[in-house]
């Protein structure tokens, strides 16, 4: 069996940020990356946002190679031992490690009809073959109005697509947004050019690549040359599952990123764990949680014990429009809608009992700082005390 003193399975950020914790105090432990990707670890929130308005492709590389880490491409890990402290991949190949770290992410939801031909974005290889569509000019059809089906169909938008966005929802991010900010968004897409279809679900897609016929719930249909699907992901605990670690929407990590087994860690996307200032469990899927969370998760793999206390921010990129946010952002809570400007600046908190859980820095920049100190007070708040609190 070849040996490593720290084996990561997972090839994204986490696993980047997880390298570069671990030599922060630890130059010398040979490390390996196994990932089911071919290329070495990058930024995903470019592919849906900068690379659109001009951002260089290669900018999104991480350098991890920088780190003295053996990369291994186009592998899957498909058995991990914790009592004997080996991994071992597809191929038949056994590894041994002293430490362990599950930075295994998610895996995109999937319609249960198309093709493979239809790009359920998440990856590289996926901003590629999107790209090669557009450069084709030809129509799209974005399904889900969440993260990355706003941002795409934005993105696509703004190079000149014709674009129609689908989402069973009544408005655009209507999970997360307040009704009137939601349904604001659906029209500013509109004029913007997308045609947006709130209140419909897809029930078959029929064709195949630059012919596709998208039928709805309304009985109507969609011709597109190209489908696009922002439907979210799972969790990819599966693996941690059959080696007997603890998982439940996730794989179960103390406040030192260590699973069950306390030799194996977990971190980033598949990672669920118990947030301070919510007060609750959770997994976040972003970028901000990934970077500092895989941070930790190398450090504390060299012996080193920092608590992952942290309330993560997010953001996102929507034409002219975009935002800054930490906290839990669900629309089911108590909202507080402190405008400048109506839908166009501003602040959205969101409440439950009094308490501040989460703040949407709507075109407000720079005050990410401020709305995690607001939730992490855990102080009562009214919307006498929340107007005008935080501003540009």
């Amino acid at each position: 069996m070849n040996h490593y003193k720290y084996v990561i399975v997972g090839g994204g950020m986490t696993a980047d940020s997880a390298v570069k914790g671990i030599r922060d105090f630890d130059t010398i432990g040979t490390v390996a990356i196994f990932s089911e990707e071919k290329v070495l670890p990058y930024n995903r929130p470019p592919l849906s946002k900068g690379v659109w308005k001009g951002e260089q492709l290669d900018t999104i590389w991480r350098k991890t190679d920088q780190y003295k880490v053996d990369f291994y491409p186009s592998i899957t890990i498909t058995h991990v031992s914790p009592s004997d402290r080996f991994v071992k991949s597809g191929d038949g190949q056994s590894y041994t490690y002293e430490k362990l770290l599950l930075a295994t992410g998610g895996s995109t939801r999937k319609l249960a009809f198309g093709n493979n031909d239809m790009i359920y974005f998440r990856t590289q290889g996926d901003y590629t073959n999107l790209r090669i569509a557009a450069d084709k000019h030809q129509e799209f059809v974005v399904i889900g109005g969440g993260f990355i089906g706003s941002e795409i169909a934005a993105a696509l938008a703004m190079n000149n697509e014709k674009v129609t966005m689908i989402l069973p929802e009544e408005g655009i991010g209507r999970k997360i947004y307040p009704k009137g900010l939601s349904s604001f968004l659906v029209k500013y897409y509109n004029e913007r050019g997308v045609v947006v279809r709130a209140g419909e679900s897809v029930k078959a897609i029929e064709g195949n690549v630059s012919r596709y016929v998208i039928k709805t719930s309304s009985g109507k249909s969609v011709s597109a040359g190209c489908v696009v699907a922002g439907l979210g992901i799972t969790p990819n605990d599966s693996l941690a599952k059959s080696a007997g670690l603890a998982t439940d929407n996730g794989i179960i990590v103390d406040s030192l990123v260590r699973t069950t087994d306390h030799d194996v860690f977990a971190a980033g996307d598949v990672a669920n764990f118990y947030n301070s200032a919510l007060d609750k469990r959770m997994r976040v899927e972003h970028e901000d949680n990934a970077n500092k969370m895989g941070t930790i998760a190398g450090h504390n793999m060299t012996g080193r014990m920092e608590r992952y206390d942290y309330l993560p921010f997010f953001y996102s990129d929507l034409f002219d429009l975009g935002f800054e946010a930490v906290g839990e952002l669900d629309s089911r809570l108590e909202t507080y809608e402190d405008w400048i400007e109506q839908y166009m600046k501003g602040v959205v908190y969101y409440l439950a009992d009094g308490l501040v859980k989460g703040a949407l820095l709507w075109n407000t920049w720079g005050k990410v700082d401020e709305a995690r100190e607001l939730v992490n007070s855990k102080k009562s708040q009214t919307k006498m005390s929340l107007k005008g609190m935080i501003r540009d």
